[in-house]
């Protein structure tokens, strides 16, 4: 097969997804090939436990436009999307989880938008099948969240699922924090920017990824990679707690000299000592995070380790492009 530069690129991050990588396939080269155009398929194998790189692998055998990229260990999605990134050569690069929550077909919408002339084209869920009402309350929660805590406009209701331009991916792939909330990425970068709505089916076959624990580490790391508003909570509780303190002085020397009988005793104190102690521990919590964040940076590890690549040229070696 002679090399050529694809002009599309489809990313996927897979992790355990032996039962859906043959219909993902099936859907995704269907899509694509009905374009007529050069595209290539990158998978990347996040430390699966199952069967799924070697599905990968024969997969590429009998298609040499899946390409795979394994990582010597799990190191999570966000982290399995940003390889992708430095590894895909398309002019257009398309995002999609495995699971076939986010329809392939949806790929030829964001396409069309491309086309138009938009950089970034993000596809807003309209309606969630399939999901439980507390993971949609939560996630739609987040969402408003952080919309309106941070400074970057991130889209409401919109995941990882999109299309980028050659140009935006270049310009993310300068940036190597360690905790990445892709999607805020994509938004801080600008450019030209519009939002494709469709419906999220449920998941094919298997068990959820993103189990509560993980979606509020991803949540955590929104937050702080975008925002300064939790540290400042605690300057503002600190005024609030000053002004409460300052009254319930004046109020208790007022309430004594009248030889009021109120507000005796330790368990006031002891109340109060307990609430300052709490609020105390939870701010601690927090600068914590941040400051290790600020470890993981300073240490400057690789955002990955690839043992393996499959379909890329011989002389490519196993680093990003």
């Amino acid at each position: 097969m002679t090399q050529e530069r694809s002009r599309y690129s489809v990313i996927v991050p897979v992790y355990n997804e032996k039962e859906v990588l043959p219909e993902l396939y099936r859907r995704l080269t269907e899509v694509m090939s009905s374009l007529q155009e050069p595209y290539e398929i990158v998978m990347v194998n996040d430390g699966s436990r199952d069967q799924s790189a070697e599905i990968v692998r024969e997969l590429h055998e009998k298609d040499p436009h899946i390409k795979l990229i394994n990582f010597s260990r799990n190191f999570g999605h966000q982290i399995a999307i940003s390889a992708g990134m430095d590894y895909a050569v398309g002019d257009a690069v398309v995002i999609i989880d495995a699971d076939l929550q986010d329809p392939p077909e949806v790929i030829r919408d964001l396409i069309a938008k491309w086309h138009e002339g938009y950089d970034v084209v993000y596809a807003v869920r309209a309606q969630r099948k399939g999901e439980t009402f507390f993971k949609s309350f939560t996630a739609s929660l987040f969402y408003r969240i952080i919309y309106r805590i941070t400074d970057v406009d991130i889209p409401l209701d919109t995941g990882d699922f999109r299309l980028m331009d050659r140009k935006v991916v270049q310009t993310m792939g300068k940036m190597r924090e360690k905790h990445r909330f892709m999607r805020g990425l994509s938004s801080w970068v600008g450019f030209r920017q519009t939002g494709v709505e469709y419906v999220r089916e449920e998941r094919f076959a298997g068990e959820t990824h993103y189990p509560f624990r993980r979606m509020l580490r991803l949540a955590l790391d929104g937050i702080t990679s975008f925002s300064y508003f939790p540290l400042q909570m605690a300057t503002y509780l600190g005024f609030i707690t000053a002004g409460v303190s300052l009254v319930s002085i004046i109020a208790v020397v007022f309430l004594r000299l009248y030889g009021h009988q109120a507000l005796q005793g330790q368990a006031t104190t002891l109340v109060g000592v307990l609430f300052l102690g709490g609020v105390q521990l939870i701010f601690l919590g927090i600068i914590g995070e941040y400051l290790g964040r600020i470890y993981d940076e300073v240490k400057n590890r690789p955002l990955y380790i690839v043992s393996e690549t499959v379909g890329f040229e011989k002389e490519e070696r196993l680093t990003p492009r």
